[in-house]
């Protein structure tokens, strides 16, 4: 039996959930994700697009990451907090932070990526796989 998920924005307008169990997990230090989240991580977890519901309107911000790929990030209009991202690199994938979740317990992740970027104030699971850049493809 797959996992049911369920998050949203801070002021409620933007609500997401999900009916199945994730693709990854993971911590991500890119400076990208550090300036997405205003702290040293991001914490996102990705999951088939179709096991994904979104209601409530979005307005989304468009950028090309150091890989040349883009990542689209989508956010509530009215209090600005992240709800979910789509990459290029990854069609038919919604990534949700884990932050916007009901049960933040939810989110287990297994890799940090990034690391070489991570801010010495930062520190993340020790029990998770960590690579100093991207992860590892394939």
């Amino acid at each position: 039996m797959s996992k049911q998920i369920s998050g949203g924005c801070l002021c409620g307008a933007v609500h997401f959930k999900v009916d199945g169990d994730p693709v990854f997990a993971a911590f991500c230090h890119c400076k990208d994700c550090q300036k997405y989240t205003g702290t040293g991580h991001a914490a996102p977890m990705a999951f088939p697009e179709s096991a994904v519901t979104i209601t409530g309107a979005t307005k989304s911000y468009t950028k090309t990451a150091d890989s040349g790929n883009t990542i689209t990030r989508n956010f509530c209009p009215n209090c600005g907090s992240p709800v979910f991202n789509t990459l290029a690199l990854m069609p038919g994938v919604v990534i949700v932070p884990a932050g916007a979740l009901d049960d933040p317990n939810e989110y287990e992740p297994a890799i940090a990526i990034y690391t070489s970027r991570a801010p010495k104030w930062d520190s993340t699971n020790d029990a998770v796989a960590k690579f100093p850049e991207g992860p590892p493809m394939g």
